[in-house]
């Protein structure tokens, strides 16, 4: 079995496909407890990981510059800490 990907070079997509693998196996009960104890862990980092990334979506989303026609003339890139 080869080495699970780094969890930050995921995309939402990518990362949402995995944590959904892992919820499968874990609700399965096949799984050993150490296996079942490891899946777990990764399952909440790339929780925390897809939640990163929808609220930088949302962030940009909230950039949106409207103009006064009501249209969207630009984005401003949001800024990230």
């Amino acid at each position: 079995m080869s080495e699970p990907a780094d969890i930050t070079t995921l995309s939402f997509e990518q990362a949402l496909a995995e944590l959904e693998q892992i919820v499968a196996r874990l609700e399965s009960g096949q799984a050993p407890l150490e296996d079942s104890i490891r899946m777990y862990e990764r399952g909440a980092a790339l929780k925390a990981h897809c939640e990163t990334r929808l609220e930088a979506a949302r962030l940009r989303v909230e950039k949106i510059v409207v103009g006064a026609g009501g249209g969207a003339p630009g984005v401003e890139p949001a800024e990230f800490s």
